[in-house]
């Protein structure tokens, strides 16, 4: 660990003259640099590997220092003469360090001679196709070798956003087709032979059959997270120290050594509980990609005989890992763990259990945290929000056909003309009318009691077919002061989805920290743990907390604060701890309650984080509270029963619902 804590102080301190190269010091290059060798001039060094890192620092460097953090990482290691990594840096307003300039591209190679700066370019965004796709042909001309691996360091934003998000340049970033794009400018595509050994992402949310599918005749091995990374990230020193020790390894040694480097990392500093990383054998996607596809077909041609299906679709996804948030506090990037949807359908679609086999077949290795234990390796898209929108900017560039008119009949209630054609093509000629909230007539339904004082709601078997989920919503009501405060949303309800009947399971109590109750949003339902947002300020900066309640032993635990989904796709790759000392305000949602104005944000309580803050359950001060069943469907849209109130006294309940 000193040694480590040693060069991570070297790299943030370094000129140009000087530079840590294991446990030496050597010369660097000027800083105009010569003209480098081309291809021509270099024979390819049998058993050699190149690794070529697009090290996109963004806010996270600006603001944190993490590229520096990896950089010092990477230059712990001696690297044996047939092993080169290429570095470009860029898309950063400031770099904590004294040697890479924010206001050019540079090029860097750490070899067995240590660090030198090879190259510069003007300032360029690393977000677009042409940025990349120089940087691969320049290293690929200068620095070939017999393995090669290209590995993106940054955000990422999962199928839709891409990844490498540049700060320079109003966060732009890569897309899908523009990494196809800039790859196939420099390689010719192969699925039989690709030109790359690995493919990685250290960033966000990339593990997806999108990503597997555009990488599929460019590389061996993809090496990703369906989940948000935290900030520490891949654990250079490890998994480069490896290489280092092994240049025999090929692209699955090495892309098991990254996802138990950054494992042992997270392990390290703390943010283990919900990572993922996989391994995927690139050359085994076809198969999947098929049986996807099968998958989507059946779901579709089950939806056109009856839409009801995308009902009970939705309320399977929303039992599902999804990545990313998917909450309104967080912002939705609309991923989903592709294995744990298919187990949620094997009863239904017979093509669900070919998804699993063909998963088992190419995600060869994968490590995740305890709050992550039904990721199979890689996520798809599903609407969790129902936004039009961001379906269409996945139409154009997801990989399959069947889902993506599954989802356009879903959100839409209709298809364009090819869909209609693919539905055709299934011996199906018309497409149903779908039934939702909007025609059901359920906004304001009544509420009841049972003899022990429980509310519930009725509907009718139709709610199996037009809800894909229900909850509840909770609110404090003041009416003296004609306030009411919303305090969030869970799913403590018993369903009888065959009657449609819905009792509330209320017990009078509510999340807190430290004694001081919060609004929580209720980010998913599993079997064996639920995970939570809660809004705060952290430290005066908006955050959201993340918190998971574990079924088996009945505790609550805050695995840290993240910022959420911004308006470009971006996923916060930073988990912040909580440290000792920070201020930490809780926020809460207000409006008048006698009046129909929006709730806008009320901070609370301010906490001052001790080693013993814990987030748990207490029972709720005495005063007045509502509660409204909220009900939604798969086009996205939402309705609302009548109130039922709670006045709370001494830890006595008295129930009451609104009436006529």
């Amino acid at each position: 660990m000193k040694k480590k804590l040693l060069a991570i102080f070297l790299v943030l301190t370094m000129s140009f003259s000087l530079v840590a190269c294991g446990d030496g010091v050597m010369e660097t290059a000027a800083s105009d640099p010569g003209p480098v060798e081309n291809e021509a001039a270099r024979q390819v060094e049998e058993g050699s590997w190149s690794i070529y890192w697009y090290l996109c620092g963004s806010d996270l460097e600006s603001s944190g220092g993490f590229a520096s953090t990896d950089l010092g990482e990477l230059m712990e290691v001696e690297l044996p003469e047939n092993v080169n990594v290429v570095i470009e840096t860029g898309g950063s307003s400031a770099w904590q360090n004294d040697f890479v300039d924010a206001e050019k591209l540079q090029r860097y190679v750490y070899s067995s001679e240590g660090l030198e700066l090879v190259d510069e370019q003007p300032s360029a965004s690393m977000g677009e196709a042409q940025t990349l796709a120089d940087f691969l042909e320049f290293a690929k001309n200068n620095y070939p070798a017999d393995k090669t691996a290209v590995v993106f360091w940054n955000h990422g934003g999962g199928s839709v956003s891409g990844a490498s998000f540049d700060e320079l340049y109003g966060y732009d970033s890569l897309t899908l087709e523009e990494m196809s794009d800039a790859f196939q400018s420099v390689w010719e595509p192969s699925a039989e032979s690709p030109a790359l050994e690995l493919v990685g992402f250290d960033t966000c949310l990339m593990a997806t059959v999108d990503v597997a599918d555009t990488f599929s005749d460019i590389a061996h091995y993809l090496v990703a997270s369906e989940e948000v990374e935290p900030g520490n990230g891949w654990y250079y020193s490890q998994w480069v120290g490896a290489l280092a020790k092994d240049p025999t390894m090929d692209g699955e040694v090495l892309g098991k050594n990254i996802c138990d480097a950054y494992y042992t990392g997270c392990e390290v500093v703390g943010t283990q509980d919900n990572t993922t990383l996989s391994l995927t054998d690139l050359s085994k996607v076809g198969p999947l990609m098929e049986a996807y596809e099968n998958f989507g077909a059946e779901a579709l041609a089950v939806a056109c005989e009856d839409p009801g299906f995308f009902s009970q679709f939705g309320r399977a996804a929303a039992q599902c890992e999804n990545y990313g948030g998917n909450t309104k506090e967080q912002g939705f990037t609309n991923m989903v763990d592709l294995g744990h949807l298919a187990r949620k359908n094997v009863g239904t679609l017979s093509t669900a259990q070919s998804v699993l086999d063909a998963l088992d077949g190419c995600v060869l290795y994968q490590v995740g945290g305890q709050y992550r234990t039904e990721a199979t390796g890689l996520s798809c898209y599903y609407s969790y929000d129902g936004d039009v929108d961001d379906f269409a900017g996945y139409a154009d560039l997801g990989a399959g056909t069947a889902f993506k008119y599954f989802y356009a009949y879903e959100l839409t209630g209709e298809l364009d003309e090819a869909g209609m054609d693919y539905i055709a093509d299934m011996n199906l000629d018309e497409l149903p009318k779908i039934q939702n909230l909007t025609t059901m007539g359920w906004s304001g339904a009544p509420l009841d009691l049972d003899d022990e004082g429980t509310s519930f709601l009725t509907l009718g078997p139709e709610a199996n077919d037009v809800l894909a989920g229900i909850g509840f919503s909770l609110y404090y009501v003041d009416e003296a002061n004609d306030t009411m405060l919303l305090l969030g949303t869970d799913n403590d309800m018993d369903a009888d989805w065959d009657n449609g009947v819905f009792y509330d399971n209320f017990r009078g109590v509510w999340g807190s920290i430290d004694g001081n109750i919060v609004y929580m949003e209720l980010s998913y339902e599993g079997e064996n743990y639920n995970l939570y947002s809660v809004p705060i300020l952290l430290n005066g900066e908006e955050y959201n907390l993340q918190v998971a309640y574990d079924f088996n032993t009945e505790l609550w635990s805050v695995l840290g604060a993240r910022q959420g989904i911004d308006e470009s796709g971006m996923a916060d790759k930073e988990l912040r701890l909580l440290q000792e000392g920070d201020e930490l305000t809780t926020v809460w949602y207000m409006a008048s309650a006698s009046g129909d104005d929006e709730f806008e944000p009320y901070t609370a309580a301010t906490i001052t984080v001790t080693t013993d803050t814990a987030f748990g359950e207490i029972t709720l001060p005495d005063g007045g509270y509502s509660m409204v069943y909220e009900m939604w469907d798969a086009m996205g849209n939402y309705a609302y029963s009548d109130a039922v109130t709670f006045d709370c006294a001494n830890g006595e309940i008295i129930t009451t619902v609104y009436e006529d």
